[in-house]
Formats: structure tokens, sequence, C-alpha cells
């Protein structure tokens, strides 16, 4: 790492460098400066791509850069070795200023085998880096992609920068003191292929050192093989004739606004914003959730904070687990259900249910490819109508969506205040895009968290004409349209819960038909009645003619797409929904004073059919459902072409 981001191609003196051994000394190799790079590290899905990216990410965000990351998992669980459904990859964008996307196109790409080479050469512009591991291009291992001559030698390569390494070879040498097997050393070539890559781009290096102690504290023998391998990397880069230039991308300082950040994912941040939720609203958490992809990673996290009253129910199924959170949001609890889409389509006749007995519940849809099983482990938006309407019967249902990973923290909050404030079950959709990613988060003061006042129900509230006192347990606050909320125990507050349409004020049991056509009518009020902020729009100069609509984690590439259409003198407006039920009070007005409104969604259309029936606007949809984000040139060119036609 340097102490200094001078270079010699500037005229500055040179850096002093320390390698990881604790020498300081000049180095030799010119260092240039960058403004931001793309890495992606691709091999098979037990090559530990994510655990090398996770890394490369933590050092990255502790230097100061900001960033944005993309994982990439394969949907077997373990797909043949070398195969291109095996492949698995990692995608860093990092910069000295504000980013937004994990970035269309790697400067660098890592191959660690020809399957990930071939999965991932055509996202490569031409001059990219790419590091190679040469130990895996054996003619079978070539074969096995459809390779019938060896990429590195039969010049089809020659648009980018290759730098063959024998990663295998160079790791089993690194540590042939070490007294591992061969098979266990080989395991340790992903942190010979980071050590390199910290070299390449100045990246810190204690942090993963105490990291690998930490993770392998019980196996010290491989906590330290991966250290050796870690810096053998390094020292290669430091001194192999390959590598003539190092780069630096100094620290984003003027991105942040002062305070304490930390790198966090989608599903981190929602995971705190619920335990910061109870704590706020002083309930116990309860999480009742059943493993799915990509959501489980909150119930796993979740589950390590049972010191903030947090209890977490691994179910049998998911409609198991939505029953046993909807029990405990009866008995008091911030309850919690977390799924997918499959899932939630198995939570519906509960969600329903919830919907009926007017109960605080939030159910998180991370959203994933389908339909079915469709690609788990890829990213879509296509639950929107089924959070919607995917009930039987009038059953509307509030629905928030965040926008980038670290506000999947705030998504959380909001959704749990709807949710006790109004005793309704919400939906937060987020997907894997967002639950899978990583950005710098600012850790919020304890002064900025809102509160979440809970009152519950602790007496009679209905006063008969004869003066006899009793509890009717949907008896409505004038304002929110929200029920009492009943703690089973409480003296006096007994009630009938279940499925069957209720009466209003008293609960019991009621096939009336004007009743019913009074509660349905009295559910939807409810609903549309709560109040959510009217929608911004980033109009800079009031000239703009068109608008560009998204929900959920299109913001980040939608902001990059608009940035560069107005770098191009174009005037084109921006808004972002987080509440697309009920939607902001504004948005009619808002959708009808542009010429045209542009939605793009990663499905076909779905945002945009709702916006249609409701404010009768002709909004222009632009969809993709490839399981990947957008890339913000990509939409810069559907924005720019859209503004032209106006």
């Amino acid at each position: 790492m340097t102490s200094q981001v001078s270079s010699p191609v500037d005229g500055a003196s040179q850096p002093v460098v320390t390698d990881v051994l604790g020498v300081q000394r000049k180095p030799a190799k010119e260092i240039r400066r960058l403004d931001r790079v793309v890495i992606r590290f691709a091999g098979d899905s037990g090559d530990g791509m994510q655990l090398t990216g996770d890394r490369f990410t933590s050092e990255t965000a502790s230097f100061g850069n900001d960033l944005s990351t993309l994982p990439n998992f394969p949907a077997e669980i373990r797909a043949p070795a070398g195969t291109l459904p095996g492949v698995s990859s990692f995608q860093l964008h990092f910069a000295d200023h504000d980013i937004l996307t994990p970035g269309d196109a790697p400067d660098v790409l890592v191959a660690m085998n020809p399957a990930a080479l071939k999965a991932n050469l055509a996202d490569l512009p031409r001059g990219a880096e790419i590091i190679v591991n040469t130990d895996e291009f054996t003619k079978r291992a070539m074969q096995k992609v459809g390779y019938a001559a060896n990429p590195l030698d039969d010049g089809s390569l020659e648009a980018y920068a290759v730098h063959p390494v024998p990663l295998t070879t160079l790791t089993l040498e690194a540590l042939k003191e070490s007294g591992l097997a061969r098979k266990d050393a080989e395991r340790a070539k992903n942190m010979f292929a980071l050590g390199l890559l910290s070299w390449m781009y100045h990246r810190p290096t204690e942090g993963t050192e105490t990291f690998l102690r930490s993770k392998f504290a019980k196996k010290p023998d491989i906590a330290e093989a991966n250290i050796a391998a870690y810096r053998a990397g390094w020292n290669f880069g430091e001194t192999t004739e390959d590598f003539a230039v190092s780069y630096q991308v100094a620290p984003a300082a003027s991105a942040f606004p002062a305070g304490t950040y930390r790198n966090i994912s989608g599903n981190l941040a929602l995971a705190y914003g619920l335990v910061t939720a109870a704590q706020r609203s002083g309930l116990p958490l309860f999480l009742g959730s059943y493993p799915i992809t990509p959501a489980s990673d909150i119930l796993h996290e979740l589950s390590r904070h049972k010191n903030f009253g947090v209890r977490t129910f691994q179910a049998e199924d998911e409609i198991a687990a939505i029953g046993a959170a909807l029990g405990a949001s009866f008995g008091g609890s911030l309850a919690v259900t977390t799924t997918s889409g499959p899932g939630v389509a198995l939570k519906s006749e509960t969600i329903g249910l919830a919907v009926s007995l007017e109960l605080p519940l939030l159910v998180v849809d991370i959203q994933r490819g389908g339909p079915s099983t469709g690609l788990p482990t890829k990213t879509e938006q296509a639950d929107l109508l089924q959070a919607m309407y995917g009930r039987n019967g009038e059953a509307p249902v509030p629905i928030v969506a965040p926008a980038t990973p670290g506000d999947c923290f705030a998504a959380a909050l909001e959704a749990a205040r709807i949710a006790v404030t109004y005793r309704t079950p919400v939906m937060l959709l987020s997907d894997g895009y967002l639950a899978n990613g990583s950005e710098p988060w600012r850790v919020p003061e304890l002064h900025e968290l809102p509160e979440i006042p809970v009152e519950f129900a602790a007496g009679p509230n209905h006063t008969a004409a004869d003066g006899t006192e009793s509890f009717w347990p949907y008896l409505r606050d004038p304002q929110t349209l929200a029920r009492p909320w009943a703690v089973p125990g409480t003296a006096g507050l007994e009630h009938r819960i279940g499925g069957i349409e209720k009466q209003d004020g008293t609960g019991n049991i009621s096939y009336d038909p004007a009743n019913h056509d009074h509660m349905v009518r009295v559910r939807q009020a409810k609903i549309d009645g709560i109040a959510v902020p009217d929608i911004e729009v980033d109009d800079p100069d009031g000239a703009a003619r068109t608008l560009v609509l998204g929900w959920g984690s299109t913001y980040g590439p939608i902001t990059a797409a608009v940035r560069r259409v107005r770098r191009e003198g174009a005037a084109v407006a921006q808004a972002h929904l987080r509440h697309l039920n009920p939607f902001p009070a504004n948005l009619g007005e808002v959708l009808r004073s542009y010429e045209r409104v542009i939605v793009p969604e990663m499905n076909l259309g779905q945002l945009a059919h709702l916006l249609r029936a409701k404010y009768l606007v002709d909004v222009q949809s632009y969809n993709q459902v490839t399981g990947l984000p957008f890339k913000a040139e990509q939409l810069a060119q559907a924005i720019a072409k859209e503004n032209t036609d106006v």
C-alpha cells in the first residue's frame, strides 16, 4: 500500500511503498492514476470467487473509495467443474467519485479456467486486461467449453492485454513448506490472485490477513497457508516483468458526507433495519422463515441477534413460516417472514388472512427470475403484480421498494412503520441485485432514526346505550382506520379471530352483504389513506420534456444513464418510486406534466401497466428480463432516443 497518491508520471515524488512483509522501499515500477476501475473475478463455484471479491471489496471500502458490486452465482448447487453453467463471478466497480452501478464492462477480468474466460469474454471492451490461470488450460478443460484450440495461443485474444499467470503452480510453490496436501494447497490460489490484484491497485493488506486468521482460527495451518499465498501473489506482482504498471484510485473523499461508513449488502442492511425497527417500536422481533435463494441471508443474520430480543424460526415450509409469523403478530411481536417469488405464492392465503385480521406483518420478497423455480440466483422485478393482486378477494396490501443496497435499511423501517401504524401486512420488494450487491453506507445517528410508536389496547373501548362497557376489536382509529391491537391474555379483550368476514366494530362473524361491502371498502380506504411522501423530481433547469421514472433496484442504472444523457446536453428529468401502493398523492400530476414518461423495469412492464390503468397516461416501457441489472450505457441510449423523438 502507499502513503500518498502522487505518481512518478505526474512529476511528483515517488510514494514510499510498504510491502506485505513490512519492508519500506521505493517502487521501481510505474504507477498510474485512474479515476475508476471495474474488476471481475470469475471461476468455478468452488474457486472462492465470492470470497475473493468480498475481500477485495472490504479493503476497497476501508481505503475510502466509492464502490458498487455485482456477485453472480450459478443456479446449480455444484455444477460440474469446468463447465459454463458452473461459472461464478464477482464484479466490483470502485472510484474516486460518486458511482451508482457495478459498471457496464470490466476493465480487468481474472479468469481461473477456460469456462470463466469463455463465459465472460463477450462483456470485455477492447483493451481490457485479462489475468488468466494458464495451469487450467488443459486439452480436456478446453474441450468441455468448446474450445477447439487454446485461445491463449490462437490469436483470438489479440484485442486484449493478456497476462498469462500459472496461478496453481505459483501457489503450490509458495506453499511447498506448509505441510498441506496438494489438493488443500491448490485451494489457496484465489488468495494468490487476490494478492496480485491487491498489489496492482494498491489495496490495504492488513484487513485481509486479519480476516483469514479469524476465519480459519480453528485451523491455523490453513490460515497461514492462505496468508502465505496472498503475500506471494502481492510479491509476484511487484517482481514479475509481465506487470510493468500498477494503478492508484484515490479515495472518494468528496462523495461522502461526514460520518461513519461501512460496506453493506442489501440483505444485511435489511436485517439491521428490521432489528432497528423492533428497537424503535419497543416490540420483540420474530422472523418466521423457510430458506430460499436469495433471501436466506436475512434469516442467517437475524439468528445472530438474540441479544436484541430477536427470535428466528426456521419452519418446515413457507406456509408454516408465515403462519408462525402471523401468530407472533397476534401475540404482540413485530413479525416478519422472508422469501422470494415462489414463496410469496405459497404464502398468499395467509397474507389474505392477515388482511382480514388487520394485523401488522412484514412480508419481505427478495425477487428473483421466474416463473416457477426460474432463475434462482438471478435478479428480476417481476413480482410487483403478484404483490399487488396475488390474493383471492379484495385484499389490498401496501408495497415498499428499496432503491439501493444501503436503502434496504430505511425501507425496512418504513415498512415496519406502515405495518404497525395501520395494522396491515406490508410487502417489501427487494431483489437479488440489491440483496447480494454492496455499497458504502453511512451508519445513521440515533437521533436520525424515526420513532415507531405502538399502543396496545388496554381495556374496553365501546359503551353501549345502557352504559355497559365492552371491547370492540374492529372499532377504528378515525385518522388511520386501524383497528386496536389487542394482545392475547389481556383481561376483557377476548375476541374472535379467523378468516371469515367480521362485523364492523364488534368483530362478530357476519355474512351480511351490506357489511361485507362496507368492510371491503374500509380496508381499501385504510390502504389508500396511508401517509406517504410526495415523489420528488430531479429536473435541474425545469426544461425537460421527458421524465424517466423507476422503482426498486433500477435506481442506480437509471441515475447513471440520466447523468450521461445530461452530459451530452439533453434535458431529462428523473424520479424514483419507493411507495408502490399507495402511490404518492402527487404522482398523477407529475406524470401529466411531461410529454413523455419512460419506465425502465426488469420485467415486461408491470409498473407501466399500473400507471396506465390508474392515471391514463401512455407511459413508455423499456424492459429487460435477462436476470442481470440494466447497463447504464444501454439505458442512456434508449433515453436519448426517446427524448429526441419528443
